[in-house]
């Protein structure tokens, strides 16, 4: 047996939205989509988006929460917690993607100019989705 993939599932509130973000702004073809999920690709990267719609958790009361959690593993306010990794095939790719993702707006604000060399050997930079979910585009330096 043998792993062959990883594929990152990331939440949004409006997947339409999330998808449309990712094909004009990350440059990814939509693949499918629905009001639940939507799945995109560019290059060997998939990416999963699904819906954290779930505002039940609006109207209960914090006694009610501490009583009763909320359990959909939809909620809202998932949209927005998580990251993934992506490996880009070198140097001079992490930075000609660094250029296009600065055009396109959609640099995490801690943005240094460029991307970044790491003590852990990798040259990286940092976006965020739509929904504020971050993605870490990397390679590693002596690769």
């Amino acid at each position: 047996m043998r792993l062959t993939a990883a594929v990152p599932a990331l939440p949004c509130r409006d997947v339409v939205a999330a998808a449309k973000y990712y094909t004009t702004r990350f440059g990814f073809t939509l693949v499918h989509s629905d009001d639940e999920f939507a799945v995109l690709v560019r290059d060997d990267v998939r990416l999963h988006l699904w819906r954290a719609g779930d505002e039940r958790w609006r109207q209960r009361g914090a006694a009610d929460l501490a009583e009763t959690p909320v359990r959909s593993g939809a909620e809202s306010f998932l949209a927005g917690t998580a990251s993934c990794r992506i490996e880009v095939d070198g140097v001079a790719a992490v930075d000609e993607l660094y250029a296009e993702l600065a055009a396109a707006g959609v640099l995490h604000p801690t943005d240094r100019g460029s991307a970044v060399d790491t003590s852990y050997g990798t040259r990286e930079l940092a976006a965020l989705d739509l929904d504020g979910n971050l993605l870490e585009f990397f390679c590693w330096r002596d690769s």
